[in-house]
């Protein structure tokens, strides 16, 4: 296919290795985390780790848009859900995301509250379109990448002058996310993260563009190398980040180039400029309350904003206490790392976000991962 096998060549990506192992210097080790969850999988997929040297590791971050959605924010919907003459909408990921008790949006909408799985933000203006007699509230959430169809949406819903409409907004900031992994002191019982560089997010990165990133450069002194998903562009990133490294340099630099750009999409941007404003605080599932991470609606679109609406309660509540997945959103444990991984917990009995969600760290394990550590412990045994 013309424009993807060019970015999947097998022997690309062994030169691209030979590259790598022949640039590492063998007296150090090299730990770089891949924020975003498309690359975790495209490492996972196609066997990144098994091409690179023993002293470089990645390391899986909390860029799974799913996954850092709080267990409360999954009880808040449900609670909302709920209500008489309510549709919820909202995309396929979240429905099998448990809550605090082992409720989900899929159990709920099997019990009767009218939830709705959507592919894109504009059916949920249709939905409201057709059924004026109902409440359709868009559960929105994601990284930048999500955004901007949130505030297309709100658009279409003003244009057409839907009454019925109204967003249940949870959208978060990728850039302010990498900065609190930084800043964040190492959990009791847990080694401190030691992230020399990042692989920069690839969608979001088309949105935002280059420059959010120059202050992990320039304050951290942490390289950014925003790549693209196929698996070639991640080897690519790995080698200019050992490059960087190696040559004491921390800069950002854009190895996908063929769709980011320095600025970004400015039109995207802007529309998101006139519909959001930050919110002072929001809990990240794995992070806790971060300042200014989330974003809101604006006062000037309040009838649109669900939580003015219905009068939201915000719920707090806690993981299953068994459940790593926090800290393995912070970079601090691997999948394999939790004790319920592969026996309570498999895609078909999630115990956590990580294993539900299509770029959580978990199900890429659980895909691709787990059966190359059943092969390493047997060549170790050998």
């Amino acid at each position: 296919m013309k424009y993807v096998d060019e970015y999947r060549d097998g022997a690309v990506a062994a030169d691209l290795a030979k590259a790598i192992a022949a640039e590492v210097r063998p007296d150090r080790t090299y730990a770089f985390m891949e924020f975003c969850g498309g690359h975790t999988h495209a490492i996972s997929r196609y066997g990144l780790e098994d091409l690179l040297p023993e002293n470089v590791r990645m390391i899986h971050g909390p860029g799974c848009p799913v996954c850092v959605l709080p267990v409360g924010k999954i009880e808040e919907a449900i609670a909302l859900a709920k209500r008489p003459g309510i549709t919820l909408c909202t995309y396929a990921d979240l429905m099998r995301v448990p809550g605090a008790k082992g409720e989900s949006l899929l159990k709920a909408k099997a019990a009767g509250a009218d939830i709705r799985m959507i592919y894109s933000s504009l059916d949920a203006v249709k939905i409201a379109e057709a059924n004026p007699e109902r409440e359709v509230v868009f559960f929105a959430i994601g990284f930048e990448t999500t955004t901007p169809p949130t505030a297309v949406a709100l658009k279409a819903a003003e244009a057409k002058g839907l009454k019925n409409f109204s967003i249940y907004c949870n959208h978060v900031l990728t850039p302010v996310a990498m900065r609190a992994i930084l800043d964040m002191p190492a959990a009791p019982g847990e080694a401190p993260i030691a992230i020399e560089g990042f692989v920069g997010p690839a969608h979001v990165s088309t949105i935002i563009g280059m420059e959010p990133y120059n202050e992990f450069a320039e304050k951290y002194r942490k390289p950014v190398v925003i790549a693209g998903f196929e698996p070639l562009d991640v080897m690519h990133a790995i080698l200019m980040l050992v490059r960087q490294v190696n040559e004491q340099r921390s800069e950002v630099e854009n190895q996908y180039i063929r769709a980011v750009t320095r600025e970004g999409n400015v039109a995207a941007q802007d529309l998101c400029d006139e519909v959001f404003e930050l919110r002072e605080s929001f809990e990240w599932r794995g992070l806790g309350a971060v300042p200014v991470s989330a974003l809101k609606l604006k006062d000037a679109y309040a009838s649109y904003d669900a939580e003015k609406r219905f009068a939201t309660t915000t719920i707090v509540a806690a993981d299953n206490p068994a459940c790593e997945c926090g800290a393995i959103l912070r970079g601090q444990k691997r999948p394999s790392d939790c004790r319920l991984f592969g026996t309570a917990c498999t895609p078909e009995t999630p115990m956590g976000a990580c294993m539900v969600s299509s770029e959580g760290a978990c199900a890429a394990h659980w895909t691709y991962g787990r059966f190359r550590d059943h092969q390493k412990t047997a060549r170790r045994a050998s």
